[in-house]
């Protein structure tokens, strides 16, 4: 066989005692399973790790009940009863020739302990730093022993567990980075002051956790290379005291885990940050240490990732989003099938189900976290129970995914596309700015219906319900999307807005990607909440409109926050000179004033505007799906065998959940599947 250009990619990388069989490497991520939900917590990773990942990790794992994040769901280590579920991921990934690691946290003033109403600790009396009303104690001698404790014993159960590799946590402002910084710690005992005291506690849990594990097990730190605590410009790091650090620690753990403070630009949008965005930092960490080093970037691409091993950025590949948008993502590489990698969009999707405590989920890969509640695995699907045909309309991200997956099952498919364009609102929303890359989820499924002989797509099909007869399909599947609303109708006006007035000039996001743009003085009413409201305004506003972006939530982009898409949205939008208007329901737009009332005293003002744009629910496209139902041939035993809408046209949502409605209907499809009970919990009762 002929060398690669990725073969480099596969070496084996010696970690401290342990041996990674390559050098993909699945850095710890939250799941929102953690230890509420152990059995899909370790099929989900099992998948990873028998999609060709040399190193899967946990999420950050509490040690202690003073470490509880609820209602963010981590994983936890605090006493023997843990162990078990541990236990069963550590199994599961250790059978596909993978090492399985375990992220230890202590947690400090991060932590509000909301479950278990203990007293957070830190290194000082210090608010807490996710905004909850409480403060931590300042930990006394007595409380260092204590949590140098935990994080031994929450060691040796993880070594019990079988894990191979076992972190130390000292970034993204949990407890002992919050000893390391200059601006939490201003202790004036021997942990604190000068650097030497800063470090030491981190310092004395790694060599615990050496004494404790080290002849076995890898021991990890992970470490941000802003030790300053960042404050730069994006990708340009402002010197602090890392060099320092390593000065005194480089050689002490097995590997170091490089990322910075920021989160929304360590896993930032594909909005707002490039692939291997984190170079600038990482480049000349390798030089300070003989250890291995390995630190994420949203890595994509097979070409960037051997590039950052041979020019000694990194010494393993780490992920988390890449491998949660293809679990099967090193196999692909090593097989030479790059077309087949369902890439990561970088729309942040994932990270939602740390905000809200649920499992993660993805856009591009609909079985994440699916795979042991439904029995789902990405690359597999269920065989066909018969020879049906099936046809589908619209050729939206349901429609493909749905398409690619009855094909995968072997059934004979129909895909039907009313326009010439196919990928429905993924081809619209990737014309906007910064949303380049939500293409991705089309030309993936386009790629693979390519490669189907039995699935055949009609571009200018629009079909009517007596077509649909004449076509005369075992199986109909309607996926013909949702259109923005003209009304106002949204989560802040469900009677609509009555003061709009019939002539006065109304747009939705609908004209916007359509190319009819508004002029002049625009308002943008945003009573979405996600992303469209701020990237229609950032798209007005490039055009030359004065745009004002107005909603009746307190803050702009409000479930955006979820995604880390609030916080950068807003600054772009002020950088371009967007005025933002906040806690403000529309009342009325007569094509010259725009009146709206504030959310809390209902007190009216004008703003001067010559369009407003509506930013608030969509209408299901569902009339086909109607016409069909009364249609004089359908009938319990017509020809019809069933009718289905799907995704937008059945209830408009995320673009996940179309992809994920699109590969539901295609798994159900003549499948045995109790309607009452779709899904096994996870509940454990001990």
């Amino acid at each position: 066989m002929s060398a690669s250009p990725f073969d480099i990619l596969f070496e084996p990388v010696q970690i401290g005692p342990v041996t990674a069989k390559n050098r993909f490497y699945q850095v710890p991520h939250c799941t929102g399973s953690g230890a509420l939900r152990p059995r899909i917590q370790a099929h989900m990773r099992e998948v990873k790790a028998e999609g060709g990942w040399g190193v899967v990790n946990t999420e950050y794992c509490s040690v202690h009940p003073s470490s509880d994040d609820l209602p963010y769901v981590s994983a936890t280590l605090w006493d023997d009863r843990d162990i078990k579920a541990h236990a069963e991921m550590t199994e599961k990934v250790h059978a596909h020739g993978a090492l399985a690691g375990v992220e230890l946290m202590l947690g400090g003033a991060r932590m509000a302990n909301l479950d278990t109403r203990e007293v957070p600790l830190s290194a000082g009396n210090l608010p807490n730093l996710a905004g909850n009303p409480f403060q931590s104690r300042a930990m006394d001698l007595s409380d260092i022993r204590d949590a140098r404790r935990w994080h031994r014993d929450a060691a040796l159960r993880a070594k019990t567990a079988g894990f191979d590799l076992v972190y130390v946590y000292a970034t993204h402002g949990y407890l002992l980075s919050q000893f390391l910084s200059k601006t939490t710690n201003h202790r004036g005992d021997a942990y604190g002051g000068a650097l030497e005291n800063r470090v030491r506690l981190l310092r004395e849990i790694i060599e615990d956790t050496k004494d404790a594990v080290g002849d076995t097990m890898a021991v990890a730190v992970r470490f941000s290379a802003e030790t300053n605590g960042g404050g730069g410009a994006d990708g340009a790091p402002i010197p602090g005291e890392t060099e320092d650090m390593f000065g005194l620690l480089a050689e002490l753990p097995d590997l170091w885990d490089i990322n910075i403070e920021d989160y929304s630009y360590e896993m930032g949008l594909s909005r707002f940050t490039p692939e291997a965005a984190l170079e600038p930092y990482v480049a000349g960490i390798k030089s300070l240490t003989s250890k291995p080093v390995v630190s994420v970037g949203r890595f994509t691409s097979p070409d960037t990732m051997a590039s950052q091993v041979r020019r000694g950025v990194l010494d393993l590949i780490g992920a988390a989003r890449p491998s949660i948008a293809d679990p099967f993502l090193p196999n692909k590489i090593r097989e030479g099938r790059l077309e087949d990698i369902r890439e990561c969009i970088g729309c942040n999707i994932c990270y939602t189900g740390d905000g809200k405590g649920v499992p993660i989920r993805c856009t591009q890969n609909p079985t994440m976290s699916e795979e042991w509640r439904r029995g789902w695995h990405p690359e597999r699907m269920n065989a066909k129970r018969s020879d049906d045909t099936v046809l589908i309309v619209g050729a939206g991200p349901t429609g493909l995914e749905a398409a690619h997956a009855l094909g995968k099952r072997g059934y004979n498919v129909m895909l039907a596309e009313a326009t010439r364009v196919l990928g429905g609102r993924v081809t619209q929303e990737a014309r906007l700015p910064g949303l380049t890359q939500w293409a991705r989820v089309r030309d993936y499924r386009l790629q693979q219906i390519d490669k189907l002989p039995n699935v055949e797509v009609f571009r200018e099909s629009a079909l009517t319900a007596e077509q649909v007869f004449e076509i005369a399909p075992d199986h109909v599947a309607i996926a013909t999307g949702a259109t923005w609303r003209r009304d106002g109708y949204g989560a802040n006006a469900l009677a609509g807005i009555a003061g709009l007035g019939p002539a006065a000039p109304i747009f939705t996001p609908d004209d916007i990607m359509a190319g009819r743009l508004p002029e002049g003085r625009v308002v943008v009413y945003d009573d979405d909440h996600y992303y469209m409201g701020t990237v229609v305004a950032e798209l007005l506003r490039l055009k030359g409109c004065a745009v004002t972006l107005m909603t009746p939530e307190d803050l702009v982009s409000t479930w955006g926050a979820y995604t880390y898409d609030r916080w950068r949205a807003q600054a772009r939008l002020l950088e371009l000179g967007v005025q933002l208007s906040v806690a403000r329901s529309l009342r009325s737009f007569d094509g010259a004033r725009v009146v709206s009332g504030c959310t809390y005293t209902g007190r009216e003002t004008e703003v001067a505007a010559d369009d407003l744009v509506l930013v608030t629910a969509r209408q299901p496209k569902d009339a086909l799906y109607r016409q069909i139902l009364e249609y004089p041939l359908h009938t319990s035993d017509g020809p019809l065998k069933s009718v289905a809408k799907i995704g937008d046209c059945d209830a408009p949502a995320i673009i996940a959940a179309a992809v994920f409605a699109g590969h539901r209907y295609a798994r159900a499809l003549e499948a045995d599947v109790d309607r009452d009970a779709p899904l096994r919990h996870d509940r454990v009762y001990s």
